[in-house]
């Protein structure tokens, strides 16, 4: 077992950047009035084996369609590049699926482990180990959990200002991991 607290950190880091759930709180605030209750449970479970899987059998996906994981880590970066512009600079370029019911469909899947999410997993195994990868999923989907719980306290305490000041710094955390992310990654291909 190669349990490293900095991986950890870090791969979280990744992670709840990524996910945004706070950033998420008005898609489920409006998800929520639309159908009553969203399942929290539920959703949270579903995002955590998905994730959980795709960190697991992924690497085997992307082999049977003839892509390395440093490519695939390249290609992250650039994803996790164009959300990171989203949140500092307030633009939408993904996201513009809307949803009719909030079950598991709209909030497991795309919202909590959406392309961005498993992109990140996949790229953060390139570089990471998996234990530590999975304390990260399971750190990140409890604080998920406990934002789905208590979305609406949550928009009362931080107001919209608050909400966005957040989105724009770990949209700038974001950003310094997709160059970091891009350039270890593409240095591992030019050298094969």
């Amino acid at each position: 077992m190669n349990f490293s607290f900095k991986e950890i950190v870090t791969a979280s880091m990744v992670l709840f950047a990524v996910i945004d759930i706070l950033g998420s709180i008005p898609i489920i605030l409006s998800l929520r009035k639309k159908v009553g209750h969203i399942q929290s449970e539920k959703a949270s479970i579903v995002a955590a084996v998905i994730m959980t899987a795709f960190l697991f059998v992924g690497e085997s996906i992307l082999k049977l369609i003839g892509i390395d994981v440093n490519s695939f880590a390249v290609a992250g970066a650039f994803v996790i590049f164009f959300l990171a512009l989203e949140m500092v600079l307030g633009i939408t370029l993904f996201k513009d699926d809307e949803t009719e019911t909030a079950s598991v469909v709209p909030i497991a899947f795309p919202l909590i482990a959406g392309a961005g999410t498993l992109t990140s997993i996949l790229a953060l195994r390139a570089e990471y180990h998996v234990e530590n990868i999975v304390v990260a999923i399971v750190v990140n989907i409890i604080f998920v959990y406990l934002v789905l719980k208590s979305s609406a306290k949550i928009e009362r305490v931080l107001s919209k200002n608050g909400l966005s000041v957040i989105r724009k710094v770990f949209g700038v955390i974001l950003l310094a991991i997709a160059v970091k992310l891009f350039a270890t990654n593409v240095n591992q291909l030019l050298a094969h």
